[in-house]
């Protein structure tokens, strides 16, 4: 399908775009996602009948955008989230020539990496809701468009909606950026693991990780971490602490809340054996799914970290 002049057509004729290939059906959600009782309750609605002055972005485009739906798809959203911290990569998923402003038809258009190619993903702006709220992601400032759209674009690359349930952050990470990733396996980790971390922090690498449960999906444990579950890395630093050094790395949970309550946590008493200003510059202290941890608890809570990059 070619954007440009589907939207041209469109606009010629005062119509919305409809993808006939994408449609606003059942057969777009897949049919073992929801119970059929549900499944035959969904409602399709675009962003300018959910919003007075809906857009595609506001401010940039930032993890803290993002809420995960009723989907299972926390490996997409937090190769997402890791895709937002390198604007380089983001550019070639999400085309700056479209909005709800000026030339709006209704019509949309994503890039998505597969099997060597750059393939672009065109979909009609139609959103699915259950009970009136949003199935797929949501976004956190309620005019924000962007996640949800360019979630429904990789669930028409992948066949469906249901197809996000479950499925490999590393396969997203390539899908996104075209580069290379590395699994390490934090059960029988390398040994320079501190080091593997903040050289790819600092040359601006894509990380995720995730927790092992695979029968038990979306449990929260009383430390915060929840398991069978998708989390980014975004960010790894050493700093001072106490009379020595310290190895910490920040996480983020794709529900947008939900974070470790351990060490290093955004309340915990380490932060108090930190000079004000590393404190200042690193923490931030509210409910929105990010937190810091140790090295060894890393190790320790999660099963896999992933890196990518557009090089070895």
């Amino acid at each position: 399908q070619d954007f440009n002049r589907l939207r041209a057509s469109c606009l010629s004729q005062g119509l919305l775009f409809e993808d006939a290939t994408f449609p606003a059906h059942i057969s777009s959600i897949g049919p073992n996602l929801l119970p059929e009782d549900k499944l035959w309750r969904i409602q399709w609605k675009r962003p300018t009948e959910l919003q007075r002055n809906p857009h595609l972005i506001i401010d940039g485009v930032s993890r803290f955008d993002i809420m995960q739906g009723e989907i299972g798809d926390c490996w997409v959203l937090a190769a997402l989230g890791s895709l937002t911290l390198q604007k380089q990569f983001l550019e070639n998923v999400l085309p700056k020539d479209q909005g709800f402003q000026d030339g709006y038809a209704g019509i949309f258009h994503f890039r998505f990496w597969q099997y060597g190619d750059w393939v672009d993903v065109v979909i009609d702006d139609r959103l699915p809701f259950l009970n009136g709220r949003y199935l797929s992601v949501h976004p956190r400032t309620s005019n924000e468009f962007w996640p949800s759209l360019l979630e429904k674009a990789y669930a028409k690359l992948r066949g469906s909606y249901q197809s996000l349930h479950g499925g490999y952050l590393s396969d997203a990470l390539v899908d996104f950026t075209g580069g290379v990733q590395m699994q390490f396996s934090l059960k029988d980790p390398p040994l320079d693991l501190e080091e593997i971390l903040k050289a790819a922090a600092e040359s601006r690498c894509l990380m995720g990780c995730s927790t092992s449960g695979q029968l038990r999906r979306n449990i929260e444990l009383r430390n915060g971490i929840v398991q069978g579950h998708a989390y980014t890395v975004t960010g790894a630093v050493k700093i001072r602490y106490k009379n020595g050094w310290k190895h910490i790395i920040r996480i983020w949970n794709p529900w947008g809340h939900g974070e470790w309550k351990g060490p290093w946590s955004d309340d915990s008493p380490q932060w108090d054996h930190v000079e004000p200003q590393c404190r200042e510059a690193h923490l931030r202290n509210k409910d929105d799914g990010e937190f810091w941890m140790s090295c060894e608890n890393f190790q320790e809570q999660f099963s896999w970290l992933y890196v990518c990059n557009s090089t070895p």
